[in-house]
This record gives C-alpha cells, structure tokens and sequence, in this order.
C-alpha cells in the first residue's frame, strides 16, 4: 500500500481519484495526466469503476481491463520524469461482489477505493440499484424500486458499507455518507436527524477500528456546496489519528482540483 500520510505531508497537488473513458470519464487519460502536470501535480491516480456482477453503463467491463492497464503503463514510461501515476479503481461492493474478491486480489493495481453506489431493491431483492446518480433520477428510482421510503433506502446504504469495511480488501473509503445528497433531495431535513448521525458514527468507528485511509470526496462542491463527508462530519477527522485524502473524483480534466483547496482549508 502507498504511504498516503506522506505523500500528504509533502504535498498538497495530488488526487487519486479520477475517472476514464473506460468507465464514465469524459476525456482520454493523457488529457487528466497533462491537465495535472500542468497544475504542477505531484501524484495523480486513476481510479475507473471497477467491473460489477451485472452490467451497468457507469462501470468497466471486464474485457476493458487489459486495455486500461497497458494505457496506464504507457502513460507511466512517458510521464515518469513529471508526475507519480497510479493504477487503482473504485470497486463497488455488493453482496456477491467487491474490493475482497480474489479478482481483484489477482490485479496490479496500486491501491483500491471502496465504494457503495448500488443497493438491493426492496421490489426485488436480487436487482442492485444504482442510487449514486443525479437527484431527478434518485427519486424517480425511489418511486419505482423502493416504495417511497427514504429512511429504509438509507439504512440499507450504510449497511451495505459497514459489511463492505468488514469484508476488507481495499485501502481508502470513498465518499462515505454520499446518500445524504440525495436523501436530502427526496426529504429535506432527513439527514439532520440523529438517527442518521449515529448511522455515520457508526460506520466511522468501523473504519477506524480497521485504519482504513478516509476520503474526502469534493466532487459536488462547486456545483452543490457538498463534501462526502458533509462538512458537519469534519470534526470526527479531526478528532481522530486518521489518514485523510482529499479527492476531486474527476470525470473531466480540468477539475482535477476542483473543491479541494476549499476542503482543506476546513480540515485545517
């Protein structure tokens, strides 16, 4: 595993987390690799959605693979001299799937991101639902696949977390309380109820108990005013010895850094 605490301590121009053609990114990879030489970037990883179980058109196939890594090889040997480039990919976790399956294990990959971005419908338990998308979508999915109820739609995505931190098998939790967003899209006010706090404590506690690196995710920040975790959640990094990486989640080049001047700034 990379040394993420150092590579923080000696620089604040790095993201290891950035999308690709090969799944929703919105550039060819060398344009993410000029874009962060450019912005005198001292480390930059990619991190596409890794191959799932079923299809999804936000995801990797698994035919993709090979070719994504000889891309990440030849970009290495010719921008080597100018910037520390990684291989990783954010892996979604099911029931059946995620960062712990020896398919992964068998990859070269660098580091792993864990992620939940999908969660059992409550109309069929078997159907994994994307509930990551844009609120509009969010809510169209809440009337079709989960009767309306907001709370048990989040209950479920903080389960599924916690059995994906007890499984292991990855290095960094990406965006942790990404819900919220959408929740608060569904029902305002939803994420402000203490329910939902002890929900995020607890899958903090589990992190640390496992000292999985935590990512500060500013994707949604320019356009929403939304970290993941929600800034009301900042003071538990504080608080605790815990190794914080400050995440653009990139789908185009030039926002390799958007958000996160502003993110550290209020991690202090």
């Amino acid at each position: 595993m990379l040394d993420f605490r150092k590579i923080t301590a000696q620089s604040a121009l790095y993201n290891f987390h950035a999308h690709t053609p090969y799944c929703d990114g919105h550039a060819p990879m060398e344009d993410f690799v000029k874009e962060a030489i450019g912005q005198r970037f001292t480390h930059f990883g990619f991190s596409p959605h890794s191959p799932l179980q079923f299809e999804s058109s936000c995801n990797m196939s698994r035919e993709s693979v090979l070719q994504y890594f000889v891309e990440v090889n030849r970009l290495k040997s010719l921008y080597s001299n100018k910037i520390n480039l990684y291989a990783s990919m954010e892996i979604d976790y099911t029931d059946e799937f995620g960062p712990s399956n020896e398919y992964f294990a068998e990859l070269p990959l660098d580091y792993r991101i864990g992620s939940v971005h999908f969660i059992p419908s409550f109309v069929d338990a078997t159907q994994y639902v994307d509930i990551d998308g844009r609120p509009e979508g969010f809510i169209e999915k809440m009337h079709i696949y989960f009767h309306d109820d907001i709370e048990a739609v989040i209950r479920s995505f903080y389960a599924q977390s916690l059995k994906m931190v007890e499984a292991g098998g990855f290095d960094i939790i990406g965006h942790f309380d990404k819900i919220g967003f959408n929740a608060e899209a569904f029902k305002a006010g939803i994420t402000r109820n203490e329910w939902y706090d002890k929900l995020v404590l607890q899958l903090f506690e589990a992190i640390m108990d496992s000292r999985y690196v935590i990512e500060v995710n500013t994707k949604a920040w320019e356009q929403r005013r939304r970290f993941y975790p929600d800034v009301k959640f900042f003071h538990l990094l504080k608080k605790y010895d815990c190794t914080v990486l400050v995440n653009s989640d990139a789908h185009y080049p030039d926002r390799i850094n958007s958000g996160r001047m502003e993110a550290m700034r209020l991690l202090g």
